[in-house]
């Protein structure tokens, strides 16, 4: 038997995860009563191979029964049930713009502010985040980035180790993004802005990136961010980070830092400990 239960901040996407895993196979329950989980898990212990792969759902919306939740999980791990615990996570002002977007209200916020919620459930779920095998930060994830990331955990993966990289390139002119964790200026490179026929085209085509990529300095500059990455990754990983944002900015944010970004995406993607994505922040603006 195969449990899994699935928590974490609301809007984080506990509800995307669910569906996600019931697609993978899962039997998906979500909020299931606190106190009903050991019954549960009884019956699933003697019931059809279609009910041997199980995903819970919990969260406050539990409400008092929540603290409830330690002495269950004492008492399976008592009873030497094997169970993974799947967390989503998300940045207060990521967790907040949701809300917004929604127009829904947080299940502890009653007729208060949204804000003063997604404070106190951040509280209430901080024993149950740092009990959780994997930690998901679904700040910069879109909806496949997340049904990706639960495929790699749950597809047989052992060496998973939580960490999400995302690289983003952006310009300088639209400013460095809040949530960058490493920036990288390219801007020393030759730039393509200043050729007429590549002016009004973008990293992503093979012309720029061949003239940004001329003369010595741009090859030693990729070997030498590889070779960062292939130092710090591996560290943070161990230290327990789970979302690292690495911007690369050029001053519009189209052309140089496109090229490094696809770059550095394509070295860092073929690594099987953490999962990968690109965002070009800045490369539609005009």
């Amino acid at each position: 038997m195969k449990l899994v239960i699935v928590s974490g901040m609301s809007g984080a996407g506990k509800t995307i995860a669910l569906k996600a895993m019931e697609d993978m196979g899962f039997y998906c329950v979500d909020n299931l009563p606190i106190p009903l989980i050991e019954k549960f898990v009884d019956i699933l212990s003697g019931s059809d191979e279609r009910m041997r792969k199980t995903a819970i759902g919990i969260d406050v919306r539990s409400g008092s029964e929540l603290p409830k939740l330690r002495d269950v999980l004492s008492e399976l791990d008592r009873r030497q049930v094997s169970y993974d615990i799947l967390f989503l996570d998300a940045s207060d002002k990521v967790l907040l713009k949701r809300f917004k977007e929604t127009r829904r209200s947080h299940p502890l916020s009653k007729d208060g502010r949204v804000e003063d919620g997604i404070r106190e459930e951040r509280k209430e779920l901080m024993w149950l985040r740092d009990k959780s095998r994997f930690v998901l930060d679904t700040s910069s994830m879109l909806t496949r980035d997340l049904r990706n990331q639960l495929e790699q955990i749950f597809s047989g993966d052992q060496g998973f180790r939580n960490l999400y990289v995302t690289v983003m390139s952006f310009g300088f002119k639209y400013g460095i993004p809040e949530d960058a964790d490493l920036v990288f200026d390219v801007r020393f490179l030759p730039n393509p802005f200043y050729v007429d026929e590549l002016k009004h085209r973008t990293g992503l085509d093979p012309e720029v990136r061949d003239y940004v990529m001329r003369g010595e300095d741009g090859h030693v500059f990729e070997r030498k961010l590889e070779d960062m990455m292939d130092f710090l990754i591996p560290r943070y990983i161990n230290e327990g980070k789970n979302q690292l944002v690495i911007a690369i900015g050029c001053t519009g944010g189209k052309h140089r830092s496109v090229t490094f970004a696809e770059l550095l995406y394509a070295y860092l993607s073929g690594h099987e400990e953490y999962g990968t994505r690109i965002d070009h922040r800045d490369i539609n603006r005009s």
